[in-house]
């Protein structure tokens, strides 16, 4: 009997997948048609034709124009992304450290504010920070003189820590809580310090957590447009900004395309480098 069913068995996977397999990837593969591919196809239209439907590379050239828009929000994205980093990786360790039980404690005060909408949260940082909030009242309760934040530079990039830290940390955890602590104990045997360790032996095996972090801050950051819009006060101009104002008018519509293009871009790039580093590494991205 047992025969019998492994010849069933190898005559059904050399055919293909079964009537049931495809049936349920169908609507998976008709919403991928609809909303991802479907739009993409309508961005790179827009993105290399003018108002009347005629091919064109104008659009790619009136990038110039933006290059400083551009180029902030790259360095917006930098700062944001290494300061997670620096925050995020000891955050990530010492939680690796801790029993599971703490462990359970401190995820779900991790994600606690990734529980509410990212408007909700941007406008309770604004009440925290802004001129007449919290802040600045407990600030002159004590006698000290207010601090402007929203409407500046730093009042972005923190908009930008505090909304995306989480998917800094969360990679590298999950890297950190499968890394084999048998090669910590290795490296202390051989003679290592905790500083030695930590750079010769953890950073290294916790390099495709990092990769992922990374890229997951980076990206959303570089093309985020709420936070600069609130935080920064309509002061600040950001990709993400740029490409919002440039839909909403018809005449720069195709413009908009190509900018919005160059995030996708910039996303499957990102994409490709994380399964890059997460080949072969169990836990390597959490998405």
């Amino acid at each position: 009997m047992t025969g019998t069913t492994g010849q069933k068995t190898d005559r059904v996977q050399p055919g293909g997948r079964s009537l049931f397999q495809r049936a349920a990837a169908a609507p998976h593969i008709v919403w991928a048609i609809l909303f991802i591919i479907a739009p993409m196809i309508f961005v790179v239209y827009f993105a290399f034709t003018d108002m009347d439907g005629n091919f064109t590379f104008q659009n790619v050239l009136s990038l110039g124009q933006y290059g400083n828009t551009i180029l902030l929000s790259i360095a917006f994205a930098l700062i944001a992304t290494v300061v997670c980093l620096i925050i995020g990786y000891p955050l990530a360790y010492f939680m690796s450290r801790t029993s599971p039980k703490a462990q359970k404690v401190l995820l779900v005060l991790l994600m606690l504010p990734m529980w509410c909408n990212l408007l909700i949260r941007t406008y309770a940082l604004m009440a925290l920070l802004d001129n007449g909030g919290l802040l600045n009242s407990l600030l002159e309760s004590i006698g000290l003189d207010r601090v402007t934040i929203v409407g500046t530079n730093f009042g972005v990039i923190l908009g930008m820590i505090y909304d995306f830290l989480p998917y800094m940390v969360l990679p590298i955890f999950t890297v950190m809580t499968k890394l084999d602590k048998r090669y910590i104990e290795a490296s202390h045997d051989l003679g290592c310090n905790n500083a030695q360790t930590m750079f010769r032996v953890v950073i290294p095996l916790t390099m495709s957590g990092v990769v992922s972090g990374v890229t997951m801050v980076f990206v959303p950051s570089i093309s985020t447009f709420y936070i600069s819009q609130k935080l920064g006060a309509g002061k600040i101009d950001l990709v993400g900004d740029t490409i919002e104002r440039l839909f909403q008018n018809s005449s720069t519509y195709n413009v908009g395309a190509i900018m919005s293009l160059g995030m996708m871009i910039l996303i499957i790039i990102s994409v490709c480098i994380m399964n890059k580093f997460s080949d072969g590494e169990e836990g390597g991205m959490v998405i």
